[in-house]
């Protein structure tokens, strides 16, 4: 038995928005040629009346929501090494 190809697929699960309107109704991730992202899907609603989902893709975030590292301070002097 062969293991399935997930290449050039993806699944959108949905996500609890809770109190926040801003927080995407659907989440998930996809795969494209063979990178991996996270993907987003929020119900929106044309100015037909017609509704459809608007998607966002980013690259996923390691480890989570871990803040950013700060960049090193570089202390100035005066004094030239050459």
């Amino acid at each position: 038995m062969s293991e399935y190809d997930n290449t050039n697929t993806g699944i959108l699960f949905k996500n609890d928005v809770g109190d926040n309107p801003k927080r995407p109704v659907y989440r998930g991730n996809i795969d494209i040629n063979g990178a991996k992202y996270d993907i987003a899907g929020w119900v929106r609603e044309g100015k037909n009346g017609k509704k459809f989902i608007s998607l966002k893709v980013e690259e996923p975030k390691e480890g989570g929501s871990k803040p950013r590292t700060p960049e090193p301070k570089i202390e100035e002097t005066d004094d030239i090494p050459f």
